[in-house]
């Protein structure tokens, strides 16, 4: 379904994303329009499949998660039974917080959220007990940066 998005879409799903347990009214004050009609768009936008999944952001540090590495990931297996191993493997393991397949010289790369370095080792094990791979390559990210969900809306031209 292709859904027209207007400056008012634009404004909703903005604040959408900046904090979607706002209640309608608050919402509707801050892009300047009332209950009702913000439902509807809402609505609309849900049934075209641009609101997906809403669900809360937790603090991983907080809850002891202090340490995040970017798994770099290449095989010489292509066949599709190998690929289903390895994304049911993906799926299987709650560590892996994103995993991409990418062109270029690494096959896959993985943002994986573990407590600590042994962590790390144990998902590592766990993950080429599973499948096959040829070259692992983990880098730990000393510091984030920046991260976030938020897609740049501003960046959407009028009635796309």
């Amino acid at each position: 379904m292709s859904v027209r998005i207007d400056d008012t879409d634009r404004k909703i799903l903005a604040e959408l994303q900046r904090d979607a347990g706002q209640s309608l009214d608050e919402i509707a004050a801050r892009v300047g329009s009332s209950k009702t009609p913000v439902w509807n768009r809402i609505r609309k936008l849900k049934g075209a499949g641009i609101i997906g999944q809403q669900t809360v952001l937790l603090d991983a540090e907080a809850l002891g998660f202090e340490a995040t590495f970017f798994v770099l990931i290449r095989t010489s297996e292509h066949e599709a039974d190998w690929q289903r191993k390895f994304l049911k493997a993906l799926k299987d393991h709650p560590e892996v917080q994103e995993a991409h397949r990418l062109a270029g010289d690494i096959d896959y790369i993985l943002k994986v959220r573990v407590k600590n370095a042994r962590a790390y080792d144990q998902f590592y094990q766990s993950l080429i007990s599973e499948v096959r791979v040829h070259n692992v390559t983990a880098l730990l990210s000393m510091e984030e940066i920046k991260s976030t969900t938020m897609l740049p809306l501003h960046a959407l031209a009028l009635g796309a």
